[in-house]
């Protein structure tokens, strides 16, 4: 056994049962303040390329503003969205699921009454080579996902959006964002309806997972 204090079977439970939480969002209920400042203490914890720390959290609860982004986002989405549904298989009915949810999402995201834009410090230079956009993305989305699973033992559900920065100057005019700050999503954040999320069905892992080198029949 290791030799930790870390309860493995509920460490594993929250990992394997940390939703992208759409339609279960309740509009309805406000959101503590100090539950988000909980969850981004939490967040901060996370690793970050050279310990820069350069992450940054726009808490958005005003609802005029949400509404704007709620906007942006529909805009942002709405042709990516009907393009990506028409290309899914009847039969993959996980997947036209996640589709379905994702435009309720576009319906409800004003009502959301916690938008949260997650950025870090800096922008992609021209030209700039795979290691500046991995090292830049890679200090943000640990935190990112550490945030989520902090919201999600609270009883607070989530999900990480993007179609938001197809229009990203606008969002960032409408939240003051200087253009030496990049955005990488949007998260929509409320108390989740109901109390059973379990794991969903998955690739086998020995199907997605390469030894030493590239298994170019596992491709």
């Amino acid at each position: 056994m290791p030799a930790t204090d870390i309860d493995i079977a509920a460490t594993d439970h929250l990992l394997t049962t940390t939703r992208a939480v759409r339609r279960r969002l309740d509009v309805t209920r406000p959101v503590a303040p100090e539950a988000i400042s909980e969850c981004l203490q939490i967040a901060s914890q996370a690793p970050t390329g050279s310990n820069t720390q350069g992450w940054r959290w726009i808490v958005v609860t005003d609802s005029e503003k949400r509404a704007a982004l709620a906007d942006i986002y529909r805009r942002g989405a709405e042709a990516y969205l009907a393009a990506a549904r028409s290309g899914i298989p009847d039969d993959d009915h996980q997947t036209l699921r996640v589709y379905e949810s994702a435009f309720y999402l576009v319906d409800v995201l004003a009502d959301v009454p916690v938008h949260v834009v997650p950025c870090i410090l800096g922008r992609f230079p021209d030209g700039a080579p795979n290691v500046f956009s991995a090292s830049l993305y890679g200090s943000i989305f640990p935190a990112v996902w550490s945030f989520q699973l902090a919201l999600r033992s609270r009883g607070l559900g989530s999900c990480l959006t993007t179609l938001h920065l197809v229009l990203e100057n606008e969002a960032a005019e409408l939240l003051g964002i200087p253009d030496t700050v990049t955005q990488v999503g949007l998260l929509p954040v409320a108390h989740y309806t109901g109390d059973t999320f379990r794991p969903v069905e998955r690739k086998p892992v020995e199907e997605i997972t390469h030894w030493n080198a590239w298994d170019e029949a596992r491709s």
